[in-house]
């Protein structure tokens, strides 16, 4: 068999196990999901959107910072590794969210399923889910423009001595 047919033949196969898992995923996992935090929240209005501002501020924010982290650090030889690390965690921490998300935008019938089990078990999680996620991407903002104003404040104070020290000593009187 010629090695280009046996490529194919791979690349096929691979497809048809990526559509198939995709399909049982897509139907199995809103409804694991919802489930879930239908367990947390105990059909509590109030343990559901604490639950659900929990998952949506932290499971923003951290990914977040963690992508910053790891775009920061990509020039470095040294640590790229490190890098390429933090950003698969940064996946990792995301996931909760993106689960919330296949509930909610979902178009098949598991995400229908998850919405129902939501809806009777986890009441406001979803709105809390996404009011969470805004306050974690606004946190995150905050953070990242303290930082630029603090990496530029100590450029300046760096310029400052600089210039000080060039200019050589100063009579105190």
């Amino acid at each position: 068999m010629p090695p280009w047919l046996k490529k194919t033949i791979w690349i096929a196969v691979l497809v048809v196990v990526l559509v198939i898992t995709y399909f049982v995923l897509s139907a199995f996992l809103p409804r694991w999901w919802a489930q879930r935090m239908g367990g947390l929240a105990s059909a509590s209005m109030g343990r559901g959107v604490l639950w659900g501002l929990l998952f949506g501020t932290l499971c923003t924010f951290t990914p977040l910072v963690m992508f910053w982290f790891a775009w920061r650090m990509r020039r470095r030889r040294k640590v790229r590794w490190l890098a390429i690390t933090v950003a698969v965690l940064g996946l990792v921490a995301a996931i909760p969210n993106l689960l919330t998300l296949t509930v909610v935008l979902g178009g098949g019938s598991g995400a229908h399923a998850g919405e129902r089990i939501m809806d009777v078990d986890a009441p406001g999680f979803r709105g809390a889910s996404l009011v969470g996620a805004i306050a974690g991407a606004v946190l995150f903002a905050v953070v990242v423009a303290l930082n630029v104003m603090y990496r530029r404040r100590g450029r300046e104070v760096d310029e400052l001595r600089t210039e000080r020290l060039a200019e050589g000593p100063t009579d105190p009187v």
